[in-house]
């Protein structure tokens, strides 16, 4: 009997740790967040009465957004900004690439993204946990999946613009980029200068390039 109660107990286990492995499942048609709560799984919802057409449609990406200096533009499409998206479990982006512009290796630990090429010519791709490489370049209505979790990247290598628009299977995907992680986030120097085999000074100039702004 032991047994038995034992392997009830690792399935039921299982399947939650894989429930919570997602965003929640919706308990309504939809859920427009009430007050300040925004953003989150758990927003309180107003009266669906009171909801809008305006509330679904969002119209802030038709432009690009301000470019950094890799020649990078993104723009988040969340329930923070389109309150329509609040506990559907997904969320969006738009990224532009000037000529050369680099989406610098990051990963989303919430998500898996799928990014469509809607202009130019991406040299796109990730690594997986074997340190194994799939990378290629995507043109024009082409699509490439990210698998949650895995450092990903993407750079123009055409001769014109390029704009993508990625979509994620949560409504908080987070975002990682790996430069500003390790190099701006306040890790001791002395562990730094031994992993990367850097001089004192050239860890300074890292720091002070991707220090937060």
């Amino acid at each position: 009997m032991l047994p038995k109660i034992l392997v009830s107990f690792f399935i039921v286990i299982f399947h939650g740790s894989l429930t919570l492995a997602s965003d929640p499942d919706p308990v309504f048609d939809f859920c427009l967040p009430s007050g300040t709560s925004a953003g989150s799984s758990h927003s309180s919802c107003k009266n669906s009465s009171l909801a809008k057409v305006e509330d679904f449609i969002f119209s802030g990406i038709k432009f690009p957004g301000k470019f950094n200096g890799s020649g990078f533009s993104s723009i988040a499409v969340n329930s923070n900004v389109f309150p329509g998206l609040n506990t559907l479990g997904m969320s969006l982006v738009r990224a532009d690439f000037d000529v050369g512009g680099v989406n610098v290796p990051h990963f989303h630990p919430r998500a898996t993204e799928v990014a469509v090429v809607l202009e130019g010519k991406i040299y796109s791709g990730f690594v997986d946990t074997n340190n194994q490489i799939f990378a290629k370049v995507i043109e024009k209505g082409e699509v490439m999946v990210f698998p949650r979790g895995l450092v990903h990247f993407q750079m123009n290598v055409g001769e014109t613009p390029a704009t993508i628009i990625g979509s994620f299977d949560s409504q908080n995907p987070g975002l990682m980029k790996i430069p500003a992680v390790v190099f701006g986030s306040g890790i001791k120097d002395e562990l730094l200068e031994k992993a990367f085999g850097l001089s004192p000074e050239e860890l300074a100039k890292l720091k002070k390039r991707h220090a937060p702004h």
